[in-house]
């Protein structure tokens, strides 16, 4: 059990799979951040919906300390620029310290605003700040030793399988939450969910709404997934087909239903599934088609210069026989 223990915890992995989890995420910190622009002062604002960030001592923030608009617009601006940075690795390190702090100060100066998805977000930006995010493919890793920028140094990935034990947490916590209440024990909540048009893509889809049948599937259906994923993505064998179903269950939300980042949180979260030496197979493929792409792209530049030289050398061979 020990050795066990030591090697799921401990025992180096190529860091191809945090590389990727670092840029998906700190892209998607920056598309959250840019979201927030049209309501940083009615959200965030002294003179907005809440005129000072709510909750005791413990609950600390830099709104909670610097509340002005100005320290707003500036957070905001920090918060884009170090997920850009995050997303780059550069300076990944304190790159990652600040997105948490900035995701994390945003959430707490107005918690009323925000969903799992958003906060969901801050958590991992608290693993990426503790993990060795910026080992490969990173600024980080370019400025240190250009030519071995596609190599993916090994390390412990105890970040990453706290990322993968979270993922499993959400499922059982939302299973419990669900299994309290009476309209997922009966089969309706998905019913009830389609329901609130307010929150919907599209309009209503009126043989879905008032189907028991096809409300029972649905809604049945799901618990079936999130048990799936939080049980069976531990088994190997399982684990493609249960984190697809998931992937699918998450999609669907994200396409019927205006659930801000959530889906998309969690299918980044989904990545730390993902085999580490898979991961860094396909990088190097993608690195290949690149060097192939920039190659043939510089090839089909210079064949004009060529042809514009042999046409001005033929032209003056031709002056040269007409003189003589």
């Amino acid at each position: 059990m020990a050795a066990r223990w030591e090697r799921f915890w401990f025992t180096p992995e190529p860091t191809s799979t945090l590389a990727l989890i670092r840029i998906i995420f700190g892209l998607l910190v920056f598309a959250w951040t840019l979201s927030l622009a049209g309501d940083l002062a009615a959200f965030f604002g002294k003179s907005g919906v809440l005129a000072k960030q709510p909750g005791g001592g413990g609950v600390w923030g830099v709104l909670g300390v610097f509340s002005g608009d100005f320290a707003v617009q500036l957070l905001f601006a920090l918060l884009l620029l170090s997920s850009l940075a995050l997303a780059l690795g550069y300076h990944t390190r304190l790159a990652a310290v600040l997105v948490f702090i900035g995701v994390m100060s945003f959430e707490r100066r107005n918690p009323y605003v925000f969903n799992t998805g958003d906060w969901l977000l801050r958590v991992m930006a608290f693993y990426l700040m503790l993990a060795p995010s910026g080992a490969a493919l990173s600024l980080d890793r370019w400025r240190a030793n250009r030519s071995r920028f596609w190599e993916f140094p090994v390390r412990a990935p105890w970040v990453i399988r706290l990322m993968q034990i979270q993922l499993s947490i959400i499922y059982f916590a939302a299973l419990w939450d669900k299994l309290q209440g009476t309209t997922w024990n009966n089969g309706t909540a998905v019913s009830y969910a389609m329901r609130i048009s307010d929150v919907h893509r599209f309009p209503d889809v009126g043989f879905l709404i008032h189907s028991a049948f096809l409300s029972n599937v649905m809604t049945f259906g799901t618990l079936a997934v999130e048990l799936s994923v939080a049980v069976f993505v531990w088994n190997r064998r399982l684990r493609p087909w249960v984190l697809l179903a998931g992937a699918l269950l998450h999609l669907g939300i994200e396409y019927s239903v205006r659930v801000g980042f959530f889906s998309l949180a969690m299918l980044t979260l989904y990545l730390a599934f993902l085999n580490p030496e898979w991961a860094r197979v396909h990088l190097l493929r993608l690195r290949d088609w690149l060097q192939v792409r920039t190659s043939a792209r510089l090839e089909e530049r210079s064949v004009p210069s060529g042809a514009v030289l042999g046409q001005t050398v033929e032209a003056a061979g031709a002056s040269r026989s007409t003189e003589l």
